[in-house]
C-alpha cells in the first residue's frame, strides 16, 4: 500500500510539472497568460451566438438563443482542441521519455486535463456572465451538466487516445484530421435538439454518443421543457471499447517510438 501511495504522489507531481511546461509553452508568461485557454472558447462561444441572434431571433426551441449556442458551441469545440492537440504529441514530446516516470499516456493526459479544465472555465465563466444580463438560466439540474459533462469529455478523450498513436504512424492523418473534424458538427448536438427532429432522424443523431452527453447537458440547464432524449448507458458501448482500442495503439507506438 505505501508504494502504491508514492507511486501515486510521483504520478500526479509528474502530471503537475507537465500540466505547467505546456501552460508555459503555449501561453507564455505575458499578457494574461494561461487564461488564454478559457478566453478562446468564449470568444468563439459568443460570436456564433450572436450571429445566431441576428438571424433567427431571441428564441429557439422555446430558450434563449445565445444560452442554447453557447451551451452547446463550448463542448464541441472542447472536442475539436482535445483531438487536435493529441496529433503527434508524443512526436513533440518525445524527449521527455528518457524520463523514467513519464508514459505516453501521460503526455496526452495532460493536454487533456488542460482543454477540458480551460473549457469548464468557459463554460461557467460564460454562463455567470450572461445570466447577470438574463440571458442565460439558472440551471435546473447541476448534477446533469456534470454528467452530460464526464459523458463528453469520456467520448474526446477516447478519441484522442485513438488519434494519437495513429498520427505517429501516419502521416496522412495529421492532414485530414483538422479537415474530417467538421464532420462532427452534425452528430454532435450542438444545434439542434433530438426532440425537433422527425423520428427518422432522431433515430440516426442518437447512435452518436456526444449527443446523449449533449442532451443530458441540456436538460441540467433548460430542464424538462426540451423533452431531452438520451441513454445512460449507450455512450459506455462506444466509449470503452475505443478507449481499450486507444490503450492498445499506444503500446505499440511506445515501443516503436524513437527518443531523439
Amino acid at each position: 500500500m505505501a508504494s502504491l501511495r508514492e507511486g501515486w504522489n510521483i504520478q500526479v507531481r509528474v502530471i503537475g510539472a507537465l500540466m505547467l511546461r505546456e501552460l508555459t509553452t503555449r501561453f507564455g508568461r505575458e499578457n494574461i497568460g494561461f487564461l488564454w485557454i478559457m478566453v478562446e472558447p468564449i470568444l468563439f462561444a459568443l460570436l456564433v451566438g450572436l450571429v445566431w441572434r441576428f438571424q433567427k431571433g431571441p428564441l429557439e426551441f422555446g430558450v434563449d438563443i445565445i444560452a442554447f449556442t453557447v451551451s452547446g458551441y463550448i463542448p464541441l469545440v472542447l472536442f475539436r482542441s482535445i483531438v487536435t492537440r493529441s496529433i503527434m504529441s508524443f512526436t513533440a514530446n518525445g524527449s521527455f521519455m528518457y524520463h523514467r516516470q513519464i508514459k505516453v499516456l501521460d503526455i496526452l493526459l495532460v493536454r487533456f486535463l488542460i482543454e477540458l479544465i480551460g473549457h469548464m472555465m468557459a463554460y461557467v465563466v460564460i454562463g455567470l456572465a450572461l445570466g447577470a444580463f438574463g440571458m442565460f438560466p439558472q440551471p435546473y439540474d447541476v448534477g446533469f451538466i456534470i454528467l452530460g459533462a464526464l459523458y463528453y469529455a469520456a467520448f474526446c478523450f477516447s478519441v484522442a487516445l485513438v488519434v494519437a498513436p495513429l498520427s505517429e504512424m501516419s502521416e496522412v492523418l495529421e492532414k485530414v484530421t483538422p479537415v474530417t473534424l467538421y464532420i462532427m458538427i452534425p452528430f454532435s448536438g450542438t444545434f439542434f435538439l433530438v426532440s425537433s427532429l422527425s423520428r427518422s432522424a432522431a433515430n440516426v443523431v442518437l447512435y452518436s454518443p456526444p449527443v446523449h452527453g449533449m442532451e443530458m447537458m441540456r436538460y441540467g440547464l433548460f430542464g424538462p421543457s426540451i423533452d431531452p432524449q438520451f441513454d445512460y448507458l449507450y455512450p459506455l458501448k462506444f466509449i470503452l471499447p475505443v478507449t481499450a482500442l486507444g490503450l492498445l495503439l499506444c503500446r505499440i507506438v511506445r515501443r516503436r517510438l524513437v527518443v531523439e
